[in-house]
């Protein structure tokens, strides 16, 4: 997915001193709504990157939709566009979406199914829901590929995890390990990702690595974490040092929420449109070279490439800002 807003956001992400925690070093992050693209277009509920706090472990973006009507809104409609030094992760609730990219890959995202595109030093890709998508319902994240692996071959993996029972509810890890269950689909640094679903009144306690960062996003029902109440589209970020976590559903419906987490990044980037790179003039030369390989589409494309079977043009780039970065807080 891209940030289809007019005017996109630079953000200079240091290891800077943490946000203000509670006592047991939980943060509640809420959400804010960004609309992708004209008057008509669905809008996401966007909790990461944001001012209090840039990284979970080495997840750096984290987009919730729906559930929207696409008959009111015309769903999701995103043409060839590039990613540059992350993973995309989708990962739907409901509807079906078409993902094309400069790999030749031409697959469909489904309820329950992972799929994660590696961007590595350059890649370009579409997502559009199908005509048969009536309620559009998910989430997209990216996560940063550490200095090591940034310039990484770009790369596509589709995984199908199984349902792990709980106490009082399933769980589905899409990445990492979990609840006994552990994805095969390859990461750049230590993650975790699981989608988990809880009955009214039902607790389950999870083993969880003390080094890692952990967060929870809540889609639907109320819930807690370790005893903490988060309202439903907020994420409420867990720091390291436990060694487990508790879920908790506290009202009369099924909760589901999205737990994800992952050893502390340390690094610095720069994430600016659908680039993420370690200083301004990388992130200006990645919008240079897209724009130079979309202006002549019959010549080469070296280092973005092209997506076929798509009916709409490449997406330009937005203009850059004429200031240079600076540290956020």
């Amino acid at each position: 997915m891209t940030n289809l807003e007019a005017v996109a956001t630079e953000h200079d992400c240091r290891p800077t001193a943490p946000p203000a925690a509670a006592p047991d070093g939980t943060e509640l992050l809420e959400p804010r709504d960004v609309p992708l693209g004209g008057i008509r277009a669905m809008s996401v509920r966007r909790t990461l990157p944001q001012r209090a706090r840039s990284f979970v472990g080495a997840w750096c973006f984290l987009d919730h939709y729906g559930p929207d009507d696409v008959a009111l809104t015309g769903g999701m409609r995103v043409p060839p566009h590039p990613h540059t030094g992350l993973q995309t992760v989708s990962w739907l609730f409901s509807g079906e979406i078409e993902h094309r990219d400069s790999l030749g890959t031409h697959c469909l995202v489904r309820p329950g199914e992972l799929n994660l595109m590696t961007a590595g030093h350059g890649i370009s890709h579409s997502e559009d829901s199908t005509p048969t998508t009536t309620v559009l319902h998910g989430v997209q994240l990216w996560t940063v590929l550490p200095e090591r692996d940034r310039d990484a071959d770009p790369a596509f993996d589709h995984y199908v995890p199984p349902v792990t029972a709980l106490d009082g509810g399933e769980a589905r890890v899409f990445l990492g390990s979990l609840a006994g269950s552990t994805s095969p689909v390859p990461t750049f640094s230590p993650l975790v990702g699981a989608e988990v679903r809880l009955r009214p009144g039902a607790a389950h306690t999870f083993a969880v690595d003390p080094a890692f960062e952990h967060a929870v996003l809540v889609d639907a029902g109320a819930v807690a974490v370790d005893g903490t109440p988060a309202p439903v589209h907020h994420l409420l970020y867990r720091a390291p040092g436990a060694t487990t976590l508790t879920l908790t559903a506290t009202g009369d419906g099924e909760v589901r929420v999205l737990l994800i987490g992952g050893l502390p990044l340390g690094e610095r980037i720069v994430m600016w449109w659908n680039f993420i790179g370690r200083d301004h003039e990388e992130v200006v030369a990645a919008r240079t070279q897209w724009q130079a390989e979309i202006a002549d589409v019959t010549g080469p494309a070296p280092r973005f490439g092209r997506v076929t079977g798509h009916a709409d043009a490449p997406l330009p780039a937005p203009v850059i800002p004429g200031l240079r970065l600076t540290p956020r807080a």
